[in-house]
């Protein structure tokens, strides 16, 4: 039984810089999403070719990724690791 007394030590499992990284990958996922968004047209009889814009077919995937990727590196940074080097 523990005793009400005993501080325990909390700790996240992150520290700030993952943290960091993780918003900043969070932040490429919403503007991926943001420049894919639009390209409709209100009249459902009426084609519109900009749904198929460079936008929103190339560049708004790559930053989507690419905000994963970061999402990623932040899980699996280790921000108490040493530089070798000095």
């Amino acid at each position: 039984m523990k005793n009400k007394n005993t501080p325990t030590n909390k700790e996240f499992i992150f520290q700030k810089k993952n943290y960091l990284f993780m918003f900043i990958g969070l932040a490429l996922i919403v503007l991926g999403f943001i420049l894919m968004s639009g390209g409709g047209s209100d009249d459902p009889n009426v084609f519109n070719p900009e749904i198929f814009s460079f936008r929103r077919i190339r560049l708004a995937p790559t930053v989507i990724l690419l905000g994963f990727a970061v999402e990623v590196y932040a899980i699996l940074l280790n921000p108490n690791k040493k530089k070798e080097n000095q």
